[in-house]
């Protein structure tokens, strides 16, 4: 009597979660490259993409490949100019990215304003958000533009920022200076029920030499007497505060991100801090995702000392390792050696330098490279 035949084996599952490569290719089009190579060199192999961000650029672009929805709205980008702005929604919760509407990149011309670029049109989004019914909003703090300690994104919820005389502060940082009373009924209304969740993996307090002005303001076109006295306005700011809610967070840590965006965050809207890539990873369903795979690929532009302290490609480890999953990360280059590496808990790192040494051709051919290097992961992994 012939025996039953033996049921094939499920294929096997690679999860493909990598940030985006920097100033080169999103991180939709990396894990799309990725996934081709895998598939090319093992047919039927169950490849899941999801890309992934830590906090900054490419938090919106990560929800809504999970499945969230586009809402688009109008803002004004860092220095006034009028723009339509993206966030994500799913349900009652939003995801709001600053760097899609304030950020560095946004800047017309890249031509710094660090005195007056503000906070303005991110408050817009969030308002637009909570004025259509979100309870719960997210926000991707990072590449901010500004150093206005998060006023133009409370003035756009409806904080009244007053000088001396009464009159309505204008915006930018360096208006601070002149703050002498803040009225917070209309925010405190406004945000009144709803839970607000800060992904950013900066822990700089907000004053200080290792606060917003010092640390990130050159970064953004300041100089050293535009640091001082940004400084000087923040502390301003970082005191009527204080005098207005009874509570002083401008030490607290992540009060210095994206310009300080992180204290108005903390302070006005008893916001909770969480690292940006542990984050978003709940935010797309990572565990679901990975349930089932038999290796995890990730990835970002340059792999090296920082990315160890809490970037997308260790928050990835860090989940996959905790259930036995191997991850092997993709990079445009790594500053890491073999044994750091190794030490940090990768089963792989494959740079595209390795396939094209030149940075220029590199960049250029990346998607093509990635596609190779996803290939060669199928070829030694997937064996």
């Amino acid at each position: 009597m012939p025996q039953p035949a033996t049921p094939a084996p499920p294929p096997r599952r690679v999860l493909v979660a990598p940030d985006k490569f920097k100033g080169c290719l999103p991180a939709v089009e990396v894990a799309a490259a990725v996934a081709r190579g895998l598939r090319r060199a093992r047919p039927g192999l169950d490849v899941v993409e999801l890309p992934v961000a830590d906090g900054g650029d490419g938090t919106v672009a990560a929800a809504l490949t999970a499945g969230y929805t586009a809402v688009e709205t109008s803002a004004t980008g860092p220095t006034g100019e009028p723009s339509t702005a993206r966030y994500a929604r799913r349900g009652d919760r939003a995801v709001v990215e600053l760097a899609a509407v304030v950020g560095l990149d946004l800047l017309p011309g890249g031509r710094p304003d660090p005195l007056h670029a503000s906070t303005t049109g991110l408050g817009q989004v969030v308002r637009h958000a909570l004025d259509t019914g979100v309870r719960e909003l997210v926000l991707g703090l990072g590449g901010s533009a500004s150093t206005d300690g998060g006023a133009g994104l409370a003035q756009a919820l409806g904080a009244r920022l007053l000088d001396a005389a009464g009159r309505e502060l204008p915006p930018g940082g360096a208006a601070l200076a002149q703050v002498a009373t803040v009225d917070l009924g209309p925010l405190r209304d406004r945000l009144a029920g709803v839970r607000v969740l800060v992904a950013s993996d900066v822990s700089s307090p907000l004053l200080g030499p290792d606060g917003a002005a010092a640390v990130f303001g050159p970064q953004k076109g300041a100089d050293a007497a535009q640091v001082a006295q940004l400084d000087a306005a923040l502390t301003r700011w970082a005191a009527v505060v204080a005098a207005a809610t009874g509570s002083d967070h401008a030490g607290d840590p992540g009060a210095g991100a994206a310009g300080g965006t992180g204290f108005a965050a903390l302070a006005l809207l008893a916001a909770e801090m969480r690292s940006g890539i542990e984050l978003v990873l709940d935010l797309v369903g990572f565990d679901e995702r990975l349930a089932g795979a038999s290796l995890v690929v990730t990835g970002e532009g340059s792999l090296d000392a920082q990315s160890l302290a809490g970037k997308a490609p260790v928050g990835v480890l860090d989940r996959a390792g905790s259930v036995g999953v191997p991850v092997v990360v993709v990079a445009g280059r790594s500053l890491l050696s073999e044994a750091e590496s190794r030490a940090a808990g990768f089963a792989g790192v494959l740079p595209l330098s390795a396939l094209e040494p030149d940075a220029a051709r590199s960049i250029a051919h990346a998607g093509p490279l990635l596609e190779e290097t996803g290939a060669a992961i199928a070829r030694r992994w997937l064996a």
